[in-house]
């Protein structure tokens, strides 16, 4: 199977980068397929954080070709400050390769998303206000710049100028301070050129790589249940992050992908607003969050927290054509005296079998749980199955009979190396 993808099952924040590491030994190229600097992945290597939004997690092998692909929107800024920190601290960034058909964010995507999300008042949607989904939209709407128009330096110049004078008038018209436009074509000028040994054809390329026998690793950010399709809309993000959307954002065939790795936290989590079938309002919803830290690596902000949904993760198997699980982060169960696995839906004290495709639906559910001993036991130091406590493996049974695919990974910890391979008994 050369091709293998990861994919967060739930609303992100699943811990991908920590399962994305752990592949990337395996993998010749990790290829980041979707999404922008909205999003973060973290991976903690002999207790020293790597926080990355752009550049794929793989960067941190030496033998890793890391491919930023043409289903990303890129911020250049963002992307070259994530390439002076990773280069300061001695991970060079020489064989990165950007899609000369990645989109370019610009300031006034920004500047549109801060007066679309200002303009909802209190039904705003929790964008991190970045410009992803403006970016994407320009994409749609055929007026966007990519990445490989910076290869012609006096047409890149152009296209920024007649772009920003036509943003600035909207923004104006909205209310919003106008953009320095002779600034931006300069700072962005020397972006572009800074960018332009990094362009290749990264289609050619991976398929040249899957013709030589290289595998390959497919990334993504977000997750499932925030795909612009088939997520919780219309609080999701802007593009698609579940399978379907690997294979149109890296250029790989849907018969390429062979692997499909969805990673799920031991409990659920999410950052703004949206339904919330699990969601926890008493003490043991502020545990979750205090110990398991959960708070945005790109925002900061406060992530609401829940008991697993096996619901959702069916549906997330359904969806992606899963193939395994990788269950992340269950040691911030270790002190519970007893946990909770969401296994069916109510609405109105009517079960429920299918995930809901309506969002006033999802609001009155009422979660069915199965409930489960705790095991009162540390277990960041445990690497064989057989170490866990008895309670923590019913726990990974249940969720694999729920599911229907095997758990493999198991995440006890949040360094590099806490985890360890489930089933190897």
């Amino acid at each position: 199977m050369p091709v293998t993808v990861v994919i967060g099952a739930q609303w992100g924040d699943e811990g991908k980068a920590k399962v994305i590491d752990l592949l990337s030994k395996e993998h010749a190229y990790v290829v980041r397929y979707q999404g922008g600097h909205n999003a973060g992945h973290t991976v903690v290597v002999d207790g020293e954080k790597y926080a990355l939004q752009l550049v794929p997690s793989g960067i941190l092998y030496p033998h890793v070709i890391p491919v930023i692909a043409n289903g990303v929107v890129v911020d250049l800024p963002t992307l070259f400050n994530e390439v002076d920190m990773l280069e300061s601290r001695g991970n060079s960034c020489s064989d990165l390769k950007v899609s000369s058909r990645a989109h370019l964010i610009f300031p006034w995507h920004q500047s549109h998303d801060a007066i679309s999300e200002a303009m909802r008042g209190d039904d705003k949607l929790g964008t991190t206000l970045r410009g992803i989904g403006p970016a994407y939209a320009d994409k749609m709407r055929r007026v966007g710049i990519r990445a490989g128009d910076a290869r012609d330096p006096e047409r890149f110049a152009r296209l920024i100028r007649e772009r920003a004078t036509i943003e600035n008038k909207l923004i104006g018209e909205a209310g919003g301070e106008e953009l320095d436009i002779d600034e931006m074509v300069e700072r962005f000028g020397a972006l572009g050129a800074r960018l332009v040994p990094y362009l290749a054809d990264t289609i050619s390329l991976l398929h040249n790589a899957l013709a030589a026998d290289a595998h390959i690793l497919l990334e993504g950010a977000q997750a499932t249940f925030l795909d612009l399709d088939h997520g919780t809309y219309p609080y999701v993000t802007s593009s698609n992050p579940t399978a379907g959307g690997a294979s149109v954002g890296s250029g790989l065939g849907p018969r390429d992908l062979g692997r499909i790795v969805g990673i799920t936290k031991a409990y659920t989590t999410r950052v703004g607003a949206g339904p919330f079938v699990t969601e926890l309002f008493d003490d043991d919803g502020k545990r979750l969050a205090e110990v398991g830290r959960e708070f945005g690596t790109v925002t900061g902000r406060a992530r609401r927290c829940g008991w697993l949904d096996c619901v959702m993760l069916r549906h997330a198997v359904r969806l992606n054509s899963l193939t395994e699980l990788s269950l992340t982060k269950l040691d911030i169960l270790d002190g519970f005296d007893t946990v909770k696995i969401c296994t069916g839906y109510l609405h109105n004290g009517v079960p429920v079998t299918d995930y809901p495709d309506q969002y006033d639906v999802l609001e009155a559910i009422d979660p069915v749980y199965e409930e489960l001993p705790g095991w009162n036991t540390a277990i960041n130091e445990m690497r064989e199955p057989g170490q866990l406590p008895d309670a923590a493996k019913r726990f990974i049974e249940v969720v694999e009979r729920e599911v229907g695919i095997p758990v493999n990974v198991v995440g006890v910890g949040a360094e590099r190396d806490d985890y360890l391979i489930w089933g190897t008994e």
